[in-house]
């Protein structure tokens, strides 16, 4: 007589359907491990990176005035940290370290590095942020026309974003005034070198005084221009004694040769 304890053949499979059982919940686990591995985030950064972020960049972008940046005037600093590519793809990771790429300038438009130092993979990216360096400098005090000559009142000082462009604000109106525009500029806009029109200080042919500086003395001559002298360019003057000397336009008919 059967012990009626063993399982009937219904309530258990046999021994081929639990073998391909087993093979098929081993099947299953195998090919779920690696996407949970592969687990990965948006490209979001959380509130406390971003003010790690912001507090790197502003106390690096306070210390570049050490290279030159903005010695000669109070400067005011701010940093906007904008966001990652959100169709960017990263694996989890529980510690993200902001850095200063290298060669990296924090002036205007610019980026800090992050990387995950301990997460299920290893990956480095790029976080953009804008640095906002602000001064006095001089700004249209109404609006002017492409090759309007600026005269005093035209201008006027403000606080400016020194790095919203390139070119470098002018912050001294002798250094403006009577120059024609390159471009048209709206109310309040900062005034930057690359905005005014380069100086001619002589034209090729004009009879020109020539002064050469050198380490405590100078000696002044004349000559006569073989090429125009524009402000910021250098020119060539025949001297009265037949040498040709190279040097800087400084003034109405004037050279300056550096010895």
């Amino acid at each position: 007589m059967k012990s009626s304890h063993a399982p009937s053949q219904a309530s258990r499979p046999s021994l081929p359907w639990r073998a391909a059982w087993c093979a098929l919940l081993a099947l299953t686990f195998l090919c779920a491990a690696p996407r949970a591995h592969a687990q990965s985030t948006s490209g979001a950064v959380d509130a406390a990176l971003i003010a790690q972020v912001h507090d790197l960049a502003l106390i690096a972008s306070q210390q570049s005035r050490v290279s030159g940046v903005g010695q000669s005037m109070p400067l005011r600093f701010d940093v906007a940290v904008g966001a990652l590519d959100s169709h960017l793809k990263l694996a989890p990771c529980q510690r993200i370290e902001p850095y200063l790429p290298a060669g990296v300038r924090l002036w205007g438009k610019s980026r800090i590095g992050l990387r995950c130092t301990q997460g299920e993979r290893a990956w480095n990216v790029y976080l953009p942020i804008t640095v906002h360096v602000y001064g006095q400098a001089l700004v249209a005090a109404q609006p002017l026309a492409l090759g309007a000559t600026l005269q005093a009142g035209d201008l006027a000082y403000a606080e400016v974003d020194l790095a919203e462009e390139n070119s470098p604000v002018v912050v001294a109106e002798a250094l403006a005034i009577g120059r024609a525009l390159t471009r048209s500029l709206s109310a309040g806009q900062g005034v930057r070198q690359a905005d005014l029109k380069s100086r001619q200080w002589f034209a090729a042919g004009d009879t020109v005084k020539v002064l050469a500086v050198g380490n405590g003395f100078s000696v002044a001559g004349a000559g006569t221009a073989l090429s125009p002298g524009f402000e910021g360019q250098s020119a060539r003057v025949r001297t009265d004694g037949g040498q040709v000397v190279t040097g800087m336009p400084v003034a109405a008919r004037q050279l300056e040769v550096a010895l």
